[in-house]
């Protein structure tokens, strides 16, 4: 029989693990506990699992560990970029970012991504598959165990698209905010998508209170499509409305995430228009009042694109024009640029020297 990943059972199925192996229900949760709790990378360290329920997992399953084949520390922050090795021969990103209010990690939902964002680096060779819950939840533990701290808030904008990548993102979502286990608040959660409209409808649904971020990039639809192919499946219109329904339904407040480009997106007209596109799409809530802002991100540039980050007085000149006209807007915090810190790069290098035969 094939082994399973053990990591990959919500507390509900290790119960119903625990009664097909006759065991007694506490089993279930001093199991999960262990696992998700104190992160334990072998059945061997569960200390007060007796030795034959052991065997027993061990026979039938196995724990997903995180190997770090590489870690840059940002001599600039502290930011830590790690690249882990799945099972399978594939890598993939994460990234830890040092707060005042606590630890943050960006994690991958995919290896590589279909999204095709002229910007991103992730992107250049496209989807190779998905990643599990537990390989998600991997990703957290791994740098939790290395940092010797407790994680607090988590980002799904990584690698991949976390809406293409669906059912395995939200059983991520309700594991890690799950009491049993990690318990981190799903409200210190954050999902970042390019904008998938079915799946925003349905994520509104489930609740979980989670923060979602819209890759917006551009105010127009024509804009949007030359920056991001994904727009030409859904248009600017569809996935604003899509977002007004997310926030109707959950009342958490929606993140718009602009990367500015130099001589593409960062000039006063495209603020302008910026504007005019969020006052018509706040006609959508039932409440618009702090529903939303708009969080400026300064592109970093990437050796296979021809993108330029634009000068700070166009960056803010920009933030200024939307603050003015009534919407809030932030320039996010440039963090680990010394380290490869852009999606996808640290993989792509890697990848990259490995090919080539250079350590």
């Amino acid at each position: 029989m094939e082994k399973k990943d053990i990591c990959e059972l919500n507390i509900d199925e290790m119960k119903a693990l625990m009664k097909e192996y006759k065991e007694p229900a506490f089993r279930a949760v001093q199991i999960y506990g262990w696992l998700h709790k104190n992160k334990a990378a072998s059945f061997d360290e569960m200390n007060n699992i007796p030795k034959t329920l052991k065997e027993k997992l061990s026979a039938d399953h196995f724990i997903t560990i995180m190997n770090a084949e590489d870690v840059l520390i940002s001599k600039l922050d502290g930011t830590r970029k790690y690249i882990f090795a799945l099972y399978d021969g594939n890598v993939i990103e994460a990234v830890l970012m040092k707060y005042k209010h606590g630890n943050s990690v960006c994690i991958s939902s995919q290896v590589g991504c279909a999204m095709g964002c002229r910007f991103c680096a992730s992107t250049i060779d496209g989807c190779v598959r998905s990643l599990t819950a537990a390989e998600m939840l991997a990703e957290v533990y791994r740098i939790e165990r290395d940092l010797g701290e407790r994680i607090s808030n988590i980002v799904i904008m990584g690698s991949g698209e976390p809406l293409e990548n669906y059912d395995e993102v939200v059983r991520f979502l309700r594991m890690i905010s799950d009491e049993n286990g990690s318990n981190i608040s799903a409200r210190n959660i954050t999902l970042s998508t390019c904008g998938i409209v079915p799946n925003i409808e349905r994520l509104a649904g489930e609740g979980l209170p989670i923060t979602l971020a819209l890759s917006l990039h551009a105010p127009s639809q024509e804009k949007r499509e030359e920056i991001m192919p994904i727009a030409k499946r859904y248009a600017i219109d569809e996935v604003l409305k899509a977002c007004a329904y997310y926030y109707n339904e959950t009342g958490r407040r929606l993140s718009f995430e602009y990367s500015v480009v130099k001589g593409v997106n960062d000039s006063e007209d495209e603020a302008h228009r910026l504007v005019r596109l969020l006052k018509r799409f706040a006609g959508g809530f039932k409440s618009h009042e702090g529903a939303f802002h708009v969080n400026i991100i300064p592109v970093n540039p990437i050796e296979e694109r021809e993108y330029e980050s634009p000068d700070r007085e166009s960056v803010e000149r920009f933030r200024l024009i939307l603050e003015k006209n009534g919407i809030n807007a932030t320039v996010r915090r440039e963090m680990g640029r010394d380290i490869s810190s852009a999606c996808g790069q640290l993989r792509r290098r890697h990848i990259k020297n490995a090919d080539t035969g250079i350590n």
